[in-house]
C-alpha cells in the first residue's frame, strides 16, 4: 500500500471515529483502538524515507497524534481543542482550508 492511498483510507475513518464520539456513539476505549490499530497498520506500509508529506498527511498525522495524546474529558469538553481538531477534520473530508498550525509527522 503507498502513503497517499492510506492516508486517504484513514483519514476517512479518523473523522468517522472522531464524530462518533463526539455523538457519544463510540466509546472513548475505541477510539483508542483505532488509533492502535493505525499504528499497526502504517508498520506495513512501505515508503522511501525521504517521500515527501502531503499537506492532507500532516494533518493526518496531527489529528491522529492529538486524539491519543488527550485525555477523554479533554476531548470531549475543551472548546478550543475540540474546534482546532473539528477544523481539521473538515479539511481532511475536503471541505476547508489546511489548518495553519498542524505539524504532524510519520511515526
Amino acid at each position: 500500500m503507498k502513503v497517499t492511498s492510506f492516508i486517504d483510507t484513514k483519514a476517512k475513518q479518523l473523522c468517522f471515529y472522531l464524530r462518533s464520539f463526539w455523538q457519544g456513539d463510540l466509546p472513548h476505549a475505541e477510539l483508542e483502538l483505532f488509533f492502535w490499530d493505525t499504528m499497526e497498520e502504517w508498520s506495513q506500509v512501505d515508503y522511501p524515507l525521504d517521500q515527501p508529506y502531503s499537506q492532507k498527511e500532516r494533518v493526518f498525522w496531527h489529528l491522529l497524534h492529538q486524539i491519543h495524546f488527550w485525555t477523554e474529558d479533554k476531548l470531549t469538553h475543551d472548546t478550543y481543542l475540540v474546534e482546532e481538531l473539528a477544523n481539521c477534520m473538515v479539511f481532511l473530508e475536503g471541505k476547508g482550508m489546511c489548518p495553519f498550525d498542524c505539524v504532524g509527522i510519520r511515526p
